[in-house]
C-alpha cells in the first residue's frame, strides 16, 4: 500500500509546519545547552529524563491512540536493571544503559503481546494490572533492596575513559542521549510507520480496510515506547545514583499522563514542556509539603480549562502549524 493512501487517511499534513518544528528544536537545544549557566545541572538532567519518559508515552497515546496506565513499569524496570548492572556486575555506564533499555524492550514486548489486542479502557486496565504485578515483584525481589532500593549506584567511566562522577560530564551524556532520542521520535513520527500509526489512531477500521495489520503496528509502537521509557529510567538511576520503588509505582504512570496532557497530547514538544512544568513545580514548591499535589491539581484544572489542547497544542493552534 502506498504512503499516499496514509497521507489521505491522516489528513495529508505530515510535512506541514516542519520549519516551525525545526525552530522549536533549535530553541530546545539552546535551552538545555545554556541552561546549566543559570540552573542547577541535576535539576535539568531530571527534567530531560522525565521529558524523554513523557515523549515515549506520547508516542504511544498521542500518535498511536493507546492509553497505558502502566508505563511506570518500564521506567522502574530499566532503573533497577541499570543500577544493578552498574553496582553489582560492574558494567560501564554505556553497557548498563544498553542492558537496562533492552530489559524494558523485552518487558514491553511481553506485556504488549498480552495487552495490545484490547482497546480503550480494557487496554488501559490490563496495562495497569501488569504494572502492579511488576511493582509487587520488585517490592519482594531480593536484588532490588525492597523499600530501600538500590543506593550508591556508581556512575562509572563512559567507555572506560570519561569519568561521569562529576555533573558536567554526566550532563553532557544525558543531553546527548536526550537530543538524539527526540530526533529519533521526530523521525518515527514523520516516517511511513508514523503515518500508519496516525491513521490507526484516527480510524482503525479504515486502516484495516487499506490492508494494514493494525495489531502489529500497535505492538511495534508499544515496544518502541517502552524502549524509550526504559532509556529514560536507566539515565535517571545513573544521574541520581538510586533506583527505587517510586519509579515503578502506579502514581508515576499517572504523572506521565499529566505531563503529556499538560504540554499537549499528540505534539512533538508538548510532553517536554509538560515535564518541565511538573518537575519545576515539584522542585520549587517542595516547601509546601503535601500541598504540592493539591497545587498541581489546581494548576492542572486551570490549564485544562484554559488550554484544552495543552500549552504547546494551543500555541500550535494559534500559528496553525504542528509542533
Amino acid at each position: 500500500m502506498s504512503t499516499s493512501s496514509i497521507s489521505i487517511a491522516t489528513g495529508g499534513g505530515a510535512s506541514a509546519g516542519l520549519g516551525h518544528q525545526k525552530i522549536a528544536f533549535l530553541v530546545l537545544i539552546a535551552f538545555f545547552a545554556l541552561g546549566p549557566v543559570v540552573l542547577y545541572p541535576v535539576f535539568l538532567m531530571k527534567v530531560m529524563c522525565f521529558a524523554l519518559f513523557a515523549c515515549a508515552f506520547n508516542l504511544l497515546i498521542g500518535f498511536g491512540g493507546l492509553l497505558s496506565f502502566g508505563h511506570a513499569m518500564f521506567l522502574g524496570t530499566s532503573g533497577y536493571a541499570a543500577a544493578h548492572a552498574a553496582k553489582v556486575w560492574g558494567f560501564t555506564p554505556e553497557l548498563a544503559l544498553l542492558f537496562a533499555t533492552a530489559c524494558s524492550a523485552v518487558l514491553g514486548y511481553v506485556t504488549g503481546v498480552l495487552a495490545i489486542r484490547r482497546q480503550g479502557i480494557y487496554f488501559a486496565m490490563i496495562t495497569l494490572a501488569l504494572s502492579q504485578m511488576v511493582y509487587f515483584f520488585y517490592l519482594q525481589a531480593p536484588f532490588t533492596g525492597g523499600e530501600d532500593g538500590i543506593q550508591a549506584v556508581p556512575r562509572g567511566k563512559l567507555f572506560g575513559l570519561i569519568d561521569l562522577s562529576g555533573n558536567v560530564a554526566m550532563y553532557c551524556l544525558v543531553f546527548t542521549i536526550f537530543i538524539a532520542s527526540v530526533l529519533m521520535i521526530w523521525r518515527i513520527v514523520h516516517s511511513p510507520f508514523g503515518q500508519v500509526l496516525k491513521a490507526i489512531r484516527e480510524n482503525e477500521p479504515r486502516a484495516l480496510s487499506l490492508g494494514y495489520d493494525t495489531d502489529r503496528y500497535k505492538l511495534m509502537a508499544y515496544v518502541l515506547s517502552a524502549t524509550l521509557a526504559g532509556l529514560a529510567g536507566g539515565m535517571k538511576s545513573l544521574v541520581f545514583q538510586l533506583a527505587s520503588l517510586t519509579d515503578v509505582h502506579w502514581s508515576m504512570s499517572g504523572e506521565v499522563v499529566l505531563m503529556t496532557l499538560l504540554g499537549g497530547l499528540g505534539t512533538l514538544f508538548g510532553p517536554i514542556v509538560g515535564a518541565a512544568i511538573i518537575i519545576s513545580m515539584q522542585n520549587y514548591l517542595a516547601q509546601l509539603g503535601a500541598w504540592v499535589t493539591v497545587t498541581q491539581g489546581l494548576i492542572f484544572v486551570v490549564c485544562v480549562m484554559a488550554f484544552r489542547r495543552g500549552v504547546i497544542g494551543e500555541i500550535a493552534n494559534l500559528i496553525k502549524k504542528p509542533l
